[in-house]
């Protein structure tokens, strides 16, 4: 759940800047810092992502996975996904985030490629995110769009009073139309 901008063309030459790798315990604090600097998570949405970050790091690949964006060795994202327990080939995005200032740049985008991609080689069919209906998450839900993720639920109230849940997808496996 994160409010994302998706990339445009002056972005593609910040996204191309950024290396991708596996987070530390020592991003933890850059992790704290990106999701309270969005101004959309509540504390104890920050300490979700932040459990989440603390599981991939500490037993990466049992239940989460964890990517980091990194600009001169500085965390400037991160996504945590991994697969969902009593499905075939499902798997949950977790988490993403990107530091606001770099928000439109492509970093969100370069993310999202990289996790699909580790999703696709583990044997992974369909990828799942959940978001908040809030309009300060419009930004968010178009960016899941333009990556080709459809919604196909909401659950009105669900996270709060007048914040609801919308559910994207988007299928991994080649179509059986081609």
């Amino acid at each position: 759940m994160s409010p994302l901008a998706g990339g445009d063309v002056r972005g593609a030459a910040r996204a191309d800047a950024v290396a991708l790798r596996a987070p530390t315990s020592a991003d933890r604090g850059r992790v704290r810092e990106i999701t309270e600097a969005s101004g959309v998570f509540r504390p104890d949405e920050v300490a979700i992502a932040l459990e989440v970050f603390d599981g991939a790091v500490a037993a990466p690949g049992k239940d989460y996975r964890a990517v980091g964006a990194y600009e001169d060795d500085r965390l400037v994202g991160f996504a945590a996904f991994g697969p969902v327990p009593c499905t075939v080939a499902t798997w949950d995005l977790y988490w993403i985030a990107v530091d606001p200032v770099l928000h439109g740049s492509g970093i969100g985008r370069t993310l999202m490629a990289h996790c699909e991609a580790a999703i696709t080689a583990e044997g992974g069919r369909l990828v799942v995110v959940e978001t908040s209906s809030r309009d300060d998450y419009g930004p968010t839900r178009a960016f899941y769009r333009r990556l080709r993720y459809h919604e196909h639920a909401a659950i009105t109230d669900y996270y709060a009073p007048g914040d609801g849940l919308v559910v994207y997808t988007k299928s991994l496996a080649p179509s059986v139309n081609g």
